[in-house]
This record gives C-alpha cells, structure tokens and sequence, in this order.
C-alpha cells in the first residue's frame, strides 16, 4: 500500500469515527469538541502526505468549525436569534460520512464539502435568514 493510500484509510477511519461520537452525543458542546477531530485529522493527514483535496478539506473543516464556536458562544452570551438544531448536526455527519468515503477512494469531495459548509453557514446571520426565506435548504 502507498503511503497516500496509506493515510487516506487513516483519515477515513477518524472522519468515521468523529462522525460515530458526533452522533451518540447530546450535548452542543461536546458534538462541536468531537467536530475539531476532523480537521485536526486532516491536518495531520496533508502535512505527512500532501494533497490538495485533503488541504482543501482541512480548509473547510477549520471554517466550519469555526462557525459553530462562534455561534454557540453568541447563544451563551445572550443572543438566541439563532439556534443551533439537531438538523445541523445531522447534515454535518452525514457530510463527515460521506467526505471520508470519498477521500479514500480518491473521488470529488466538492458534495460532501458543500454540504458542511452549507449546515455550518446556516447557523450564521445571513445563512439563517436565507434558511428562513426558504432559498437553503437543508
């Protein structure tokens, strides 16, 4: 086995199982702390072997991360214009799901990213407005 085959089944098998903790969770938190696996995993995965799919996840990992931080801590301060539901965290996995199936197998990760960035951005201002103007769906 090459070493880039070697570390995508190995970021597969952490995207499966942030995916599994994710899921079994019922805490906001917590969900959000497994989350950060991913794109610590992807990370680790480009820095030993490069690849501009697994960058690009990263990228999108680390954002929509981000995202959920930045609205939870909104929640906590106060702000409860927007919430952040079981549906986003749905859409998430099934994004993490689908994203570690596709880096394995050296496939287009453009649907599963798209679908995480879309859940994530949902939780912000704009994205919530154009979820509630019924344009995002998710």
């Amino acid at each position: 086995m090459s070493q880039d085959r070697f570390f995508r089944k190995e970021l597969a098998k952490e995207l499966n199982r942030v995916e599994s903790l994710m899921k079994k969770e019922s805490s906001v938190e917590k969900k959000i702390y497994y989350f950060s696996a991913a794109y610590g995993a992807t990370s680790r995965t480009f820095r030993y072997s490069f690849s501009r799919d697994v960058l690009l996840a990263d990228f999108v990992l680390q954002t929509c991360y981000n995202l959920l931080v930045d609205r939870v801590n909104r929640i906590k301060n106060g702000d409860n214009t927007i919430q952040v539901d079981n549906i986003h965290f749905e859409k998430i996995c099934e994004g993490l799901k689908i994203l570690a199936e596709r880096l394995e197998k050296e496939e287009n990760i453009q649907e599963p990213l798209e679908l995480l960035i879309t859940a994530t951005f949902s939780t912000t201002g704009p994205g919530n407005y154009i979820r509630e103007k019924g344009e995002l769906n998710l």
